[in-house]
């Protein structure tokens, strides 16, 4: 197909998001790092000084996620056929690594106060300063997240979790100061470590699942029940098995599959037929047919009906044989073949044996075929 993945317009409005969305990001950070910086030093506060760090951190994670999507966006070449797209995972990880060094580093700064600490001298002024911030910060990741959720950023989706995150921090240090302008209590470095905690947690779940991205998880259901539905709307198509996602970046997703289709389906009618389902499945859903197979099933035949369904009770008595489906026998030459799909529960090679060995030993006249098929796909 011509088209491969996002059009050409449709991915530079995304880039364009991404990237004013990131410099409205550096931009409130810095300020807010300034003030606070600047409270943190005249105040002897730890937990403030720190919270400027972790927004300048949050600035520096807006500058990668710049950089990412323009290294994302460049064009396909030789080298790189199916474009950068994946780069922006890369970027959404480190991302990631600068929240969970920014929880690290916090940890160990407010154990240090906790250890060693020193008396905070805050004043009326630097308490309206850190309310400001926290509502600042409670607007910008809203924000952040939302536009990374429109456009599936994974780096702005991450940045606008650790502005949230920031929001909470800084709330606590409002709490905790307070609390010492009230009493006498000083909190600010425990609440670090709690905070810290949370800091860290979320930078793991981040990584975590950027990581699965990059090593490629599990498709999703609602898209792969809607491809499927989709070409098996087809009136000559009988189903859609061994679907297969591939993904090169946000929005950029391929597919492969088979299709079950008369055993009398000429060459050029199957020809028009994928032609056809390539141009509805991406209108529908954004996703490139890259690759239809066929399995062709008996027509006109009962004997092999009898057979098939003879076959397809004895594979699933097994709880590891969750689908048989490309049957297709051939009663006078005796052959006989058809794919299993199996859980991961049993090695194919494994389950394959004890099928063959099964169905050869029911049918010792025919020569069989089992291909195993993995569960990639719901």
């Amino acid at each position: 197909m011509e088209n491969k993945g996002m059009s050409a317009t449709s991915a530079e409005n995304r880039d364009q998001v991404i990237i004013r969305t990131s410099i409205i990001g550096i931009l409130t950070n810095v300020f807010l790092a300034a003030f606070k910086a600047v409270i943190g030093i005249l105040s002897h506060s730890i937990a403030v000084t720190l919270d400027a760090v972790n927004n300048l951190s949050d600035a520096l994670a807006s500058i990668i996620t710049i950089v990412g999507t323009k290294l994302a966006g460049k064009l396909p070449d030789r080298k790189h056929p199916l474009g950068y797209g994946r780069i922006e995972y890369l970027s959404a990880m480190i991302v990631a690594g600068i929240v969970l060094y920014a929880g690290i580093t916090s940890a160990v700064e407010s154990v240090k106060k906790i250890i060693h600490p020193e008396r905070p001298e805050y004043s009326t002024f630097s308490l309206i300063i850190i309310a400001v911030a926290v509502a600042v910060k409670i607007v910008l990741g809203k924000y952040v997240k939302a536009k990374g959720e429109q456009v599936h950023s994974g780096s702005l989706i991450a940045s606008g979790s650790d502005a949230m995150f920031d929001a909470i921090l800084s709330g606590s240090v409002l709490i905790s100061a307070v609390i010492f302008m009230a009493r006498g209590i000083s909190l600010e470095a425990y609440v670090g470590v709690v905070i810290a905690g949370f800091i860290i947690k979320a930078g793991i779940e981040m990584m975590t699942e950027t990581l699965n991205e990059i090593l490629g998880d599990r498709a999703d259901r609602e898209k792969t029940d809607r491809i499927k539905a989709l070409l098996s709307d087809e009136p000559e198509v009988r189903g859609a098995y061994d679907l297969v996602m591939y993904n090169y970046g946000p929005d950029k997703d391929y597919a492969s599959v088979h299709l079950e289709v008369p055993d009398t389906m000429p060459a050029k009618e199957f020809d028009r037929l994928t032609r056809r389902l390539e141009r509805k499945v991406y209108k529908e859903t954004g996703v490139v047919l890259a690759g239809v197979g066929l399995y062709s099933y008996n027509t006109g035949n009962d004997e092999a009906a009898d057979i098939q369904k003879d076959v397809r009770e004895r594979v699933m008595k097994h709880a590891w044989a969750m689908q048989v489906h490309g049957f297709y026998v051939d009663t006078k030459a005796k052959e006989m073949r058809f794919d299993v799909v199996m859980s991961f529960d049993i090695r194919p090679r494994e389950g394959i044996r004890i099928i063959y060995d099964e169905i050869r030993e029911a049918y010792p006249a025919y020569e069989i075929q089992v291909a195993p098929d993995v569960d990639v796909s719901d």
